[in-house]
């Protein structure tokens, strides 16, 4: 049946939302240097600033995701662009490590809500037909995020001292809620069952057929995602003799890639998933699958060319997986689960990544990072096959009310 424009509004609305919640995580890092010297911190410091962020966003993820499923998406959505916005308005606010830090634990307890909420209430809104390229179309949004938080921020800090980010992204985002209110509203699907306890939640995410594959298949990705974009730039100005800022563009260009893929690999998969039960989790094996041999080409090429086909087919590929997490999980799980679910996998991918990346930065002396690159797409080779490991029994994932678009 054909999807209503209020299916596709919600996508809309939310994709800025998503922008937003990567654009006010990531800024912080592109104003280090006038940071450092305003504040008087330290390199450990720094550094701890985004460990503030990644555990306490990791460990409240499965909660925070039960919590949306309980009481209700829209309401956890709403909730969350509120807090992060007061938040990233405080940022600019502070004048100590300890308050710095602070307002980077707030912001990982407020953005814990966001992605497991939104990706399940996409789900909820779009049936078979859409859901891949929904969902590919609202995650576009978290890579425009990134890209613009890295050379926004650094150009408004510059012109403008490290402050004025915070206080313009805190203040849009505040703004948006008039926006973003009255949609949730609408938005607002009430389900015929409750979830279980959040013990009761997990336990039963890990009896349904093959949900711990794919958190093992997510941890996968995960490991080789961080060590990949944590260590890209510092092995492009060591191995290609690239300026930093030649290194950052071309991690850019990965950035846009992904898009590509994500929204391709959306709208692959809403075709082969309609003919075919595995047809999205066999679009996520063919991206998973095509990171790897683009992994090993970047961690062996001395050729510029080879290293930008690597890069292009590494950002596609994560974009086809991306783009059907939620879609395959929605396949198994029921919508009482879905959020709860999603922040499992973020709580096991922000811990693996945690791992991952200083892991790359200890095996630099020995293998280099050219191994560790290597390494990294052997992690994602084995990720493909056991995502080819997973079957979904027919009948799976039925909801037990129907999306909005689908209703008479």
């Amino acid at each position: 049946m054909k999807t209503s424009r209020a299916a596709w509004a919600l996508v809309a609305v939310l994709w800025v939302v998503a922008a937003l919640n990567y654009l006010d995580r990531q800024v912080i890092f592109s104003v280090f240097p006038p940071l450092r010297q305003d504040l008087h911190l330290s390199s450990l410091q720094l550094g701890l600033l985004g460990t503030a962020f990644l555990w306490v966003y990791a460990v409240l993820s499965p909660v925070c995701g039960y919590l949306a499923d309980r009481f209700g998406r829209t309401r956890a959505i709403t909730a969350s662009l509120l807090v992060w916005s007061a938040v990233t308005w405080a940022t600019a606010h502070v004048h100590s490590f300890g308050q710095l830090a602070g307002t980077r634990a707030l912001m990982g307890i407020s953005e814990a809500f966001y992605l497991p909420a939104a990706l399940a209430l996409i789900s909820d809104h779009h049936g078979e037909r859409t859901r891949s390229l929904a969902t590919g179309i609202h995650t576009s949004g978290i890579y425009v995020g990134m890209i613009a938080g890295g050379a926004g921020g650094g150009w408004l800090a510059q012109r403008y001292g490290w402050r004025a980010p915070f206080q313009l992204l805190g203040i849009v985002g505040l703004a948006y809620l008039a926006v973003l209110a009255p949609v949730m509203r609408r938005a607002r699907v009430e389900s015929s069952a409750a979830p279980p306890r959040f013990l009761g939640s997990v336990r039963e995410l890990m009896r349904l057929p093959g949900y711990g594959w794919m958190a093992a298949v997510f941890v996968g990705t995960s490991l080789a995602n961080w060590m990949f974009y944590t260590w890209l730039p510092l092995y492009l100005y060591e191995h290609f003799h690239m300026s930093l800022a030649g290194a950052g563009a071309y991690t850019t260009f990965t950035y846009v890639a992904s898009v590509v893929g994500i929204v391709s690999g959306g709208w692959l998969a809403d075709r082969w998933g309609t003919a075919a039960v595995r047809g999205r989790l066999l679009t996520q094996a063919v991206g998973v699958c095509a990171g790897a041999p683009a992994l090993f080409a970047l961690g062996t090429t001395a050729s510029h060319h080879v290293l930008a086909a690597g890069l292009v087919v590494f950002g596609v590929g994560k974009g086809l997986y991306d783009a059907n997490i939620m879609p395959v999980l929605a396949q198994v799980a029921r919508p009482e689960l879905r959020s709860t679910g999603y922040g499992v996998f973020n709580f096991l991918g922000c811990l693996a990544g945690g791992i991952s990346a200083p892991l790359a930065g200890w095996m630099k002396s020995g293998i280099g990072l050219e191994g560790a690159l290597m390494l990294a797409g052997a992690v994602l080779l084995l990720s493909s096959v056991l995502l080819l490991r997973i079957r979904i029994p027919e009948g799976k994932g039925l909801p037990s009310y129907e999306p909005i678009s689908h209703r008479a």
